[in-house]
């Protein structure tokens, strides 16, 4: 998945923003984290509020769907 294509993802799953969106959210950024590593997803959290939204912080891991917190 490109980059380009994760933040589009992100972006819409935010603003649905229900557990399920959350849920989606974590499956894009564990592909994000396998494909390009951690400082990408750190900057999706910011430029696509998921902070705000869902509450992932920054260096938050993404394993299989399942957020590992700093």
């Amino acid at each position: 998945m490109t980059p380009e294509r994760a933040r589009e993802l992100l972006i819409q799953q935010a603003g649905f923003g229900s557990f399920y969106n959350g849920n989606s959210a974590k499956l894009i950024l564990s592909e994000v984290q396998k494909e390009h590593g951690q400082a990408l997803v750190d900057r999706l959290i910011i430029e696509c509020a998921l902070d705000r939204v869902f509450d992932f912080k920054p260096g938050t891991r993404f394993e299989k769907g399942i957020a590992f917190p700093p």
